[in-house]
């Protein structure tokens, strides 16, 4: 179509039958919907039996193929979640090269427990399909982009489908800016505090007797870093959570402890490093030195990708804006610190009177 002389984008309308799952595909207030309108740029109009599509020819397409893909799933009794709908439209309609049922199929081949895990986000996608292909990976980014809970996840589905015999979960016991002081209880009882966060996942994926079980039988390790030194790790799924608070002799040690038919993960988030002044994170330095090597792939996460509330994205964002601006100004920061002296020789010569004055020149 021209008009005066310019082509203008072919619009176009598609109508696909929708008669069952209306209300996941939808959304909470229609969510999900105003989701797939808004990063298309196309119109939804829902009519007695199907979903009308409205728009750019290339958009609405692409828009027509995504119903159709959850049209089919939800016909072979795929069930979906206003939430789950909502994660899975996100990475889809982020990246071009990812379809519905490509994303929904590929969380369905795995085996996680209770619970079905999927990637929220592209970045999520592509650090669990590192884990997959790599035999070591390294995971970083902020608070609640799930490096941690996918990363057991993972570990859960490789436990369950027989590709490993055990998971080793480890964590530097090091405090978050606060002394705890002397903790009572036996060694176990003393580092839990540090391992929780693991536990956490684990029983979020398994049934509580489940865990307790394969903690008895030794299928299950949690450990603190330094209970690490010394051991070759055979047929092993180890993750190092935290590793940001890894010194850089603990993150060798731990990295040279995989054996045979192990797989590691390694995840951290260098915005938090808990170690000493001028202690260099052991993360900061594997970038460095292993980012080359063969068999490692380094993953990348951003405030895009956390899975908590929303209001933790704006508050990430909010502390990377403040901290380029900090590091964009040191010396005009230095300089709003010093004191104005200027202004004191004229105090001074006002506290002295008139016998402080110049002299007066000869007659």
């Amino acid at each position: 179509m021209f008009f005066q002389g310019v082509q203008l984008p072919e619009s176009m309308k598609r109508q696909v039958k929708i008669t069952r799952g209306i209300e996941p595909l939808f959304g909470t207030r229609d969510e999900n919907i105003r989701l797939l309108e808004t990063a298309l740029h196309v119109s939804a109009r829902l009519l007695e039996d199907s979903l009308e599509i409205e728009g750019e020819a290339g958009p609405v397409k692409r828009a027509e193929a995504i119903l159709e893909d959850y049209v089919s799933l939800v016909r072979e009794g795929q069930a979906f979640t206003n939430g789950d709908m909502k994660n899975y439209l996100r990475v889809v309609l982020e990246d071009p090269e990812v379809s519905l049922r490509a994303l929904v199929v590929s969380a369905r081949q795995r085996n996680f427990g209770k619970k079905s895990v999927a990637p929220r986000s592209p970045n999520q996608m592509r650090y669990v399909e590192a884990i997959e292909r790599n035999d070591m990976v390294f995971a970083i980014g902020p608070a609640g982009t799930g490096k941690t809970y996918l990363a057991v996840a993972m570990a859960v589905w490789a436990l369950l489908s027989k590709r490993v015999s055990r998971i080793i979960l480890a964590r530097p016991a090091v405090e978050a800016g606060e002394r705890l002081g002397f903790l009572p209880g036996t060694l176990q009882e003393k580092v839990d505090p540090y391992l929780r966060p693991l536990y956490d996942a684990l029983f979020d994926m398994l049934e509580v007797e489940k865990v307790e079980k394969y903690l008895e039988k030794g299928l299950i390790e949690v450990a603190p870093l330094a209970f690490m030194r010394g051991r070759s790790l055979n047929e092993s799924f180890i993750i190092l959570d935290e590793a940001q608070n890894a010194t850089p002799e603990q993150m060798k040690m731990f990295l040279t402890r995989m054996g045979f038919g192990s797989k590691a993960v390694i995840t951290g988030d260098i915005t938090q490093i808990d170690l000493p002044a001028g202690k260099r994170s052991g993360v900061l330095e594997a970038i460095d030195i292993i980012s080359g090597v063969e068999g490692v792939s380094f993953v990348y996460l951003n405030e895009r990708d956390v899975v908590r509330h929303p209001l933790v994205q704006r508050i990430i964002k909010a502390y990377e804006q403040y901290n380029e601006v900090v590091q964009e100004r040191p010396f005009a920061l230095e300089l709003d610190q010093t004191p104005v002296e200027t202004a004191a020789p004229a105090a001074d010569a006002a506290a002295a009177g008139p016998s402080a004055a110049a002299p007066e020149p000869a007659a």
